[in-house]
């Protein structure tokens, strides 16, 4: 392990134990569906801490990896019932199970390229997380798929931040966003609406972050 390893690891534990610590033990208290939200949003700084790590498997095995157990252990399917968090209660009961799945299979697949992890976690966190925010307050008009209620103005959200945080995404890891990019990117961010307005139970978490990994590989790297 090389020490920018450590040094990356350490940021990511103290960077999320304070942000549990602080939902857990402050915002939920008064506000338990706003504190899963903003948990959910600002977990995806972790995406500018990327840069920290030299080695593939100490970024997806110990810095993601764990927080697949510790979160299911926080969730209201947990069997230690004193870990289970009011956060996670709060919503989809596997939210952030899937999330850390995510970063790690992200994180392992596509190490050499950054951007990408960064991509699918800022979709999946600030896009994701601010279209619900915005739709819960602003969104009248609502449709359901599959069950799951969701707003437009919510999916109307879900594009715009989701295209400005990619656009944010590659200009952070120093790629070009040329006029071609933009266009691949506002693409990438309608498909990736379209995805989360579809897919239910949560599985979000899974499957918009995929989706926009895989587009941005195909059409951009691949």
């Amino acid at each position: 392990m090389f020490q920018s390893d450590i040094v990356g690891v350490a940021a990511v534990y103290i960077y999320v134990a304070l942000l549990i610590v602080f939902t857990e033990k402050v915002f939920s208290k008064r506000y338990p569906v706003q504190s899963r939200k903003f948990l959910h949003i600002m977990t995806g700084n972790i995406a500018f801490i990327l840069p920290l790590f030299e080695t593939r498997e100490i970024m997806a095995f110990v810095a993601a990896g764990p927080f697949i157990l510790f979160t299911f252990l926080m969730s209201p399917y947990s069997p230690i019932k004193s870990m289970r968090g009011k956060t996670s209660e709060a919503g989809h009961g596997l939210g952030l199970v899937y999330y850390a799945i995510t970063w790690t299979v992200l994180a392992y697949a596509f190490f050499d390229h950054r951007e990408i992890i960064a991509m699918g976690i800022l979709a999946m966190s600030y896009g994701d997380g601010l279209a619900s925010v915005i739709g819960i307050k602003y969104g009248k008009r609502k449709y359901s798929i599959f069950k799951d209620i969701k707003s437009y103005v919510g999916s109307i959200a879900m594009f715009v931040c989701t295209f400005l945080l990619l656009v944010i995404a590659l200009l952070f890891y120093a790629e070009p966003v040329t006029t071609r990019v933009a266009v691949y990117l506002l693409c990438m961010a309608g498909v990736a609406t379209i995805v989360e307005g579809v897919t239910p139970l949560g599985l979000d978490n899974l499957s918009v972050p995929f989706v926009v990994a895989l587009m941005y590989w195909f059409f951009l790297v691949g």
